[in-house]
């Protein structure tokens, strides 16, 4: 794809998001899009493995009859092989095509059915490996908001708006070599982190910094056996450290914002990411860390800055802070993090963080920190600094 149909597909996705903006805001708008263009994408992804399957017997998977005796035999050896080889499974009638053209048929009502076909991708991973990654996924499509319409007609024909808009769109899903999709995720997260104002930090690191974190992490190499993001957002900067070399092991993510959390894991699954390859979590990092035992090749994190955390007495014995002497107090957690993220360091890693300036300066206990990883430690090899108002909403140079 050349740069200039790049621009055309993302001109055209940002001109469907606008048919629902006005109606919410970034965060609302944000949801709905982002929701069904990785609806699509499992759609899509799904049919052409169920297409190369049964390729041999002369089918396809969308005109396979669901109700012939013969063909439910079949559908089940797909979904079998699908679980397996996806982590999920949809029928040939559950597919994104097929529920934008019953959607474009006139005073025909979908809402009913895309919810339930939503519910079914996550049901079909119950009990399987891929549980957890699913869990969950599109609790935030909430197609019953009112900010969609103030009538069931009127959510129902925006709704179907949007996926008569997506349905149009060819992601190249066939061209192995080719992550249209991907980049086309990544400039919606973006743009909507520029409407998005203070919040966007919540789950977007810029693209030019991501891309010095990642290079900072991957010089000299060529594969990681894994990357590790402790406040990971959206997953972009993940995902950024993969574009860097030939090939990561495995992904490890925590993150507290529940939505925010949902959009990483559909970013990795959207970015040809297998489902046994990534471990992304949601809680408090610092309270309640969920990657015991983890020690990464690479680690990058660009955490809230000056963030307030608990700094209980009772982590003073917590592996992760102990050999410090200190705690970083409860009103800037920026060293709290650091510490962190060097517990989850692998003898043979780097780690790239962001950080306010404050922290070259500021005395007490983070001064004792500083000067245990500097001096004592010799663990800092480089401070790079970057210009002011280059993040979201804030102002502070890093």
């Amino acid at each position: 794809m050349t740069d200039e149909q790049k621009k055309k597909l993302e001109q055209k996705l940002w001109d469907i998001a606008n048919v629902l903006r006005g109606r919410m805001d970034a965060d609302g708008f944000r949801d709905y899009i982002l929701g069904f263009i990785f609806y699509k994408y499992l759609s899509e992804r799904l049919n052409l493995y169920a297409d190369k399957i049964l390729k041999a017997d002369g089918l396809t998977f969308a005109n396979l009859d669901e109700n012939d005796a013969v063909h439910i035999g079949i559908l089940k050896a797909v979904e079998e092989n699908a679980i397996e080889a996806l982590g999920y499974f949809l029928k040939p009638s559950e597919l994104f095509s097929a529920i934008a053209a019953k959607g474009a048929q006139p005073n025909t009502f979908i809402l009913s059915d895309l919810a339930k076909i939503l519910n079914n991708i996550q049901k079909s991973t119950m009990g399987t490996e891929s549980e957890d990654d699913f869990d969950n996924l599109f609790e935030d499509l909430d197609l019953s908001s009112s900010k969609l319409g103030r009538t069931e007609e009127a959510k129902n024909a925006v709704i179907a708006k949007v996926l008569g808009h997506l349905d149009a769109i060819d992601f190249q899903l066939q061209d192995t070599k080719s992550d249209v999709l991907g980049d086309a995720y990544e400039y919606l997260i973006g743009q909507f982190a520029s409407g998005a104002g203070k919040k966007a930090g919540e789950f977007y690191t810029p693209q030019q910094v991501s891309t010095i974190l990642a290079r900072i992490v991957t010089t000299g190499k060529t594969r990681l056996r894994s990357v590790y993001d402790p406040t990971c957002g959206s997953g972009s900067l993940l995902l950024r450290v993969a574009r860097e070399v030939e090939h990561v092991g495995d992904f490890f993510g925590q993150e507290l914002n529940r939505t925010t959390y949902n959009l990483a894991r559909m970013n990795m699954i959207l970015h040809g990411v297998h489902y046994r390859n990534f471990d992304i979590r949601q809680e408090d990092t610092l309270e309640h860390p969920q990657h015991d035992g983890l020690l990464s090749e690479a680690i990058v994190a660009n955490p809230p800055f000056s963030a307030k955390w608990s700094a209980s007495k009772i982590f003073e014995s917590d592996d992760r802070f102990s050999e410090y002497g200190k705690l970083a107090p409860s009103s800037k957690a920026d060293f709290a993090f650091v510490q962190h993220m060097l517990h989850h360091l692998d003898e043979d890693g780097t780690m790239a963080v962001v950080l306010p300036h404050g922290v070259l300066f500021r005395g007490g206990a983070e001064g004792a920190i500083r000067e245990f990883l500097v001096g004592t430690k010799n663990w800092l090899d480089a401070v790079i600094g970057l210009p002011a108002n280059i993040f979201y909403g804030t102002t502070i140079p890093t």
